[in-house]
């Protein structure tokens, strides 16, 4: 069954959008037909993690509104098979994105692809209650400090009103700081009141990556690059323990 996942943060700087790129990169990888859609309106950076920047021609207004269909607007990715990317405008459109044709959109993208990730603008805004309106699950992205889990709190209590499956990856790990801070995963799971999807280190490679315009499987196979493909196994169904941080 297909399936719509939104990746939210209740605030910038937690690799949301770092995570999306990683995640739908290896479940294609796996095998699976996979669409991902930028949906920050005017702060755009999913292409970057893809490695697709300046490939997309038209954005997933240019499909709600009818001027194109997702077909032709939706880029493969010239070397993940399986991998298609749907950008989100440069300006905010002058047609109004409804809720209702948000959901007629993904329906017809979920019977196409296996997986639709939907990487959500940061906070709680329109971009925000649009991009969760259709979504099957949510993934909540935070770091360990008190700010981020405070707004993925936050997050989950909206998000709760209507998605039925939540998750939480903590992102961006710093195994020393949090020794520094006495607390554990335990406690981020705790604050953020979800079950615990992942945990990804805090990896310089990742910006190298982004920066080199390469999706981070195709240069790495450790650090973020294994917790990226441990989080899509375990999205699959496949029950995958969580890799030791050091």
């Amino acid at each position: 069954m297909s399936t719509a996942i939104a990746i939210t943060s209740g605030k910038g700087g937690t690799g949301k959008t770092s995570l999306t790129g990683g995640v739908g990169s290896c479940l294609a990888a796996l095998g699976h037909r996979v669409l991902c859609i930028d949906m920050d309106v005017g702060l755009r950076n999913l292409d970057l993690s893809l490695g697709m920047s300046d490939r997309a021609l038209m954005d997933f207004t240019d499909v709600l509104s009818g001027r194109t269909t997702l077909e032709k607007a939706a880029v493969a990715h010239p070397v993940i098979q399986g991998l298609h990317l749907l950008t989100a405008p440069l300006t905010e459109p002058r047609d109004v994105i409804s809720e209702e044709g948000l959901r007629a959109f993904l329906a017809d993208a979920k019977s196409k692809y296996d997986y639709v990730l939907m990487d959500a603008p940061a906070g709680l805004g329109l971009g925000f209650r649009l991009s969760v309106c259709g979504a099957d699950r949510a993934i909540v992205v935070s770091t360990t400090d008190a700010s981020a889990l405070r707004d993925a709190q936050r997050t989950v209590s909206e998000l709760s009103r209507t998605v039925r499956y939540l998750h939480l990856v903590v992102n961006r790990l710093q195994p020393k700081l949090l020794r520094q801070l006495h607390t554990t995963i335990d406690d981020a799971m705790d604050a953020a009141g979800l079950p615990l999807l992942g945990v990804v280190p805090e990896d310089a490679q990742v910006m190298l990556a982004a920066n080199r315009g390469q999706p981070l499987i195709l240069m790495a196979r450790f650090g973020a690059a294994r917790a990226y493909l441990n989080i899509a196994r375990r999205l699959t169904g496949e029950r995958v323990p969580l890799m030791p941080i050091r």
